[in-house]
């Protein structure tokens, strides 16, 4: 027997996730109501500047952030690359000419002599593109899913499966939306990442349940199956989660700051998609199977016959012709059988008069 009833309590549960991505909208709703925008989208959805600076020598990364800052450009991009530590990546968002000599001048001053590798401008077409590019990947990802669940377990399976890959973008989204965290590239890369991750997880709970329907005992409903297989799983899923979870959090507390809104969404992305492969996708399935049962049922209760009627009701016999004037009508079958009773009677009693016949004459002999 199961310990926990997972699915007894699945509307406490879906109210729960309902009330979380409810405050996500609203959240995005009034950022676009008060102009902010629904979402922060950074340079790489907005447009901005790009500066690609090479030094005379390795610089460090934190200086090159202080100076950026003090410039007042706080939501730029500073990436060092890994291969030459003299050249750095500066994102930031559109700098006029002025604006622009006075960065380099001013990094010049830090730091030394600096030539400008690539300047170039995002505009937001580009960036347009970008969005519009990210969405159809998470599509493409979900279809792909979809048909793959279909194929390996059932449809419903894989459409109960995509709805709670739904809910976890939703939910990231939704927090992202809430605390107006910068939604960039890494942010559409991690995304990625939990639905493959979420996933994982619902096959997990899913393939349980698709073997315990093979034992599935006469009069074991769908709940009580989905009950039994959350509950045998659940200790692996939570387990694995918190290995990912103490991963990601260490990148998000001492990863610095270009990884840290990766972090911050796979960590929501985790604990989302780990309630959700429990609490989600598998109410969602036992629901469409109850419900496809009750439909089967009143199918056949509106098939059955009502109490006082016949099952199969005897066929109306077809009325006989009438006969023509003159014609006698034929005597009945039951007559020829009355009639040979006494014939067949007088054969087996050895010659015995049947009641009612009439005595035959004796013939008297002549005397010689």
């Amino acid at each position: 027997m199961y310990r926990i009833d997972f699915i007894g309590r699945a509307k406490l549960w879906v109210g729960i996730s309902l009330a979380l991505l409810l405050i996500g909208i609203a959240s995005m709703v009034v950022g676009a109501v008060t102009g902010r925008g629904a979402l922060n989208f950074g340079i790489d959805f907005t447009g901005g500047t790009i500066l690609d600076v090479r030094f005379d020598r390795p610089v460090d990364l934190g200086r090159v952030r202080n100076v950026v800052l003090g410039q007042g450009l706080g939501e730029a991009i500073i990436q060092q690359d890994q291969t030459d530590p003299r050249v750095v990546l500066i994102r930031t968002r559109s700098l006029g000419t002025e604006a622009r000599d006075a960065l380099l001048g001013a990094l010049e001053k830090e730091f030394g002599p600096a030539t400008v590798l690539r300047s170039e401008d995002v505009h937001g077409v580009i960036a347009r593109n970008l969005i519009i590019q990210a969405v159809l990947a998470v599509l493409i990802a979900l279809v792909g899913i979809l048909i793959y669940l279909a194929f390996r377990f059932e449809y419903r399976f894989g459409v109960a499966a995509v709805l709670a890959l739904f809910h976890d973008a939703l939910m990231v989204l939704g927090a992202f939306a809430l605390f107006r965290v910068e939604v960039g590239a890494p942010f559409v890369a991690a995304v990625l990442t939990i639905v493959g991750y979420s996933v994982m997880d619902t096959v997990v709970v899913f393939d349980r349940i698709r073997e315990n329907l093979k034992l599935r005992q006469r009069g074991q409903s769908y709940a009580e199956v989905a009950n039994l297989s959350i509950n045998q799983v659940v200790g692996r899923s939570i387990k694995t989660s918190l290995t990912v979870f103490f991963a990601v959090m260490a990148v998000l507390l001492f990863g610095g700051k270009t990884t840290r809104d990766f972090a911050l969404a796979l960590a929501i992305g985790v604990i989302s998609g780990t309630y959700s492969s429990i609490f989600i996708a598998s109410p969602i399935w036992v629901w469409w199977r109850e419900r496809e049962e009750r439909a089967r049922r009143r199918a056949a209760e509106a098939t059955r016959p009502r109490p006082g009627e016949r099952e199969h009701p005897r066929p109306a016999r077809a009325p006989q012709p009438a006969p023509a004037r003159g014609v006698p009508r034929p005597a009945p079958a039951a007559s020829v059988v009355e009639e040979a009773r006494p014939v067949a009677a007088t054969a087996v009693t050895g010659g015995a008069r049947p009641a009612g016949a009439k005595k035959r004459p004796r013939r008297r002999k002549k005397k010689r």
